[in-house]
């Protein structure tokens, strides 16, 4: 990753935040410092870590340190090892977390409670590859070594453990009663 192909993805990423693609080095510090959108903090470094990893030991390391200070302060469990495609956008901190191999396409959305990991046995044995323009909603969890299209929306509460084609829309089945018997002995 170059300099000029960093620039251009982190550029990517913070238009999604609604903030300016071209930023001076001290804009990219005071994001860092000041800004309360955890997802800016973690993109900005993120990004970072990962073109500085082959290019330059002293900074990957200073980076690397600080994606795992943003990692435990906001409930990323992200590996700079991941491949996740310009225009990430996570919405809210808390409880993400994504296997270092997964892929993820261009421009997706990740919600917080989120699990995209590695199914050990099995059909679906492997890693995820997501493709772009997926919107993945709270505390959805994808295993196995799955395909996810394009432009696919998962739902809330939903379990992906199989091949989704691309346009495609994947919920949970609807909540129904499934007794009258109360919080008695929960409360």
């Amino acid at each position: 990753m170059r300099k000029t192909c960093l620039k251009y993805i982190l550029g990517e990423d913070l238009k999604r935040y609604g903030l300016p693609s071209e930023l001076s080095f001290f804009k990219y510090v005071k994001y860092l410092l000041f800004h309360t959108a955890p997802g800016v903090k973690f993109s900005i470094v993120y990004r970072n870590c990962q073109h500085y990893r082959g290019e330059n030991k002293l900074m990957f390391y200073f980076f690397f340190l600080y994606l795992r200070r943003i990692k435990y302060k906001y409930g990323f469990d992200i590996s700079y090892r991941t491949k996740i495609g310009e225009g990430l956008y996570i919405g809210h901190f808390g409880g993400v977390v994504i296997h270092g191999d997964a892929v993820i396409g261009n421009y997706c959305n990740i919600s917080q409670g989120i699990t995209i990991g590695v199914l050990n046995r099995g059909n679906n044995k492997g890693i995820p590859k997501i493709g772009s323009k997926v919107f993945i909603g709270p505390n959805a969890v994808i295993i196995g070594g799955i395909t996810i299209g394009d432009n696919v929306l998962i739902g809330a509460n939903s379990l992906v453990n199989f091949n989704v084609e691309e346009d495609a829309v994947v919920a949970p089945p609807v909540s129904k009663i499934i007794s009258h018997k109360g919080a008695k002995d929960y409360v």
